[in-house]
């Protein structure tokens, strides 16, 4: 029988012929569920999250009331970022995260777009805002108003600005606030109520108005590990997420980072 010191030995050679810890960086991945409205900023930081681990990372976009409603039927998503609090509370409550690992990541701002090519121009979004006169016989573009973060902004943002009634009856309504930027892309409708962030990457459409802050609740992403998933490797990339690097890429896209970086 050999002895403990040669085993050890022996070991120590099979470890250098297959480093473990590069063979699970190879093998490595994840998936994460957010919201639509992270897509392009979310690629980019997970390519660099894959550039400096080796893990790979797999995203899934949609309104975020879609997919904590896939967490709850048990799909394997080992991280959620949601573009509000209203969505990330509902996985709290129902048990779907884990509370420990939660954050308040990113902000976003509201903001009024039209085509790039439209007549319209820069509006003053205030007290008496009047988005039905604006847009005449043409439609307004929002997300899901009932349950999609960017559409329950809107119509608190529309409320607020005593423009709802009128606005109420010539919405169209998209599954996700990607969905509401290609309506307004492609001119199908006259104007759209997207997230500064998702006006910024789409090259057809101009921003002609800014919502007040105070005319809705703050925008906020907050992320958290999910309940069910056992991934080891969902704390690097939590930890990723609040790094310099992460912060500097998501700035980038025009999100507000909320948080000091650790790292």
């Amino acid at each position: 029988m050999l002895s403990f010191s040669r085993l050890i030995a022996a070991a120590a050679l099979i470890a250098v012929a297959l480093p473990p810890t590069q063979a699970s960086a190879q093998d490595a991945s994840l998936t994460v569920f957010a919201a639509a409205s992270m897509k392009n900023a979310l690629d980019d930081t997970d390519v660099a999250f894959t550039k400096a681990t080796g893990i790979k990372v797999v995203g899934s976009y949609a309104a975020s009331s879609a997919l904590v409603k896939q967490i709850e039927q048990g799909a394997p998503a080992d991280v959620f970022i949601s573009a509000d609090l209203k969505w990330m509370d509902y996985a709290a409550d129902h048990k779907l995260i884990k509370p420990d690992t939660r954050v308040n990541l990113l902000g976003n701002r509201l903001v009024l777009i039209a085509a790039k090519n439209s007549n319209l121009d820069k509006v003053d979004v205030g007290d008496g805002f009047d988005i039905a006169k604006l847009v005449g016989d043409g439609r307004i573009a929002v997300a899901d108003v009932k349950a999609v973060p960017a559409g329950l902004y809107a119509k608190a943002a529309l409320e607020s600005l005593g423009a709802w009634a009128a606005a109420e009856p010539k919405l169209t309504m998209a599954e996700d606030v990607r969905a509401a930027l290609a309506f307004v892309a492609r001119r199908k409708t006259s104007v759209g109520i997207v997230y500064q962030t998702d006006a910024l990457i789409e090259s057809f459409v101009k921003i002609i108005g800014i919502f007040p802050e105070d005319s809705h609740e703050p925008i906020t992403y907050p992320v958290a590990a999910t309940a069910e998933s056992t991934n080891p490797v969902v704390t690097r990339y939590l930890n990723f997420l609040r790094s310099s690097s992460a912060k500097a890429i998501f700035e980038h896209y025009g999100f507000s980072y909320l948080i000091k970086p650790t790292s």
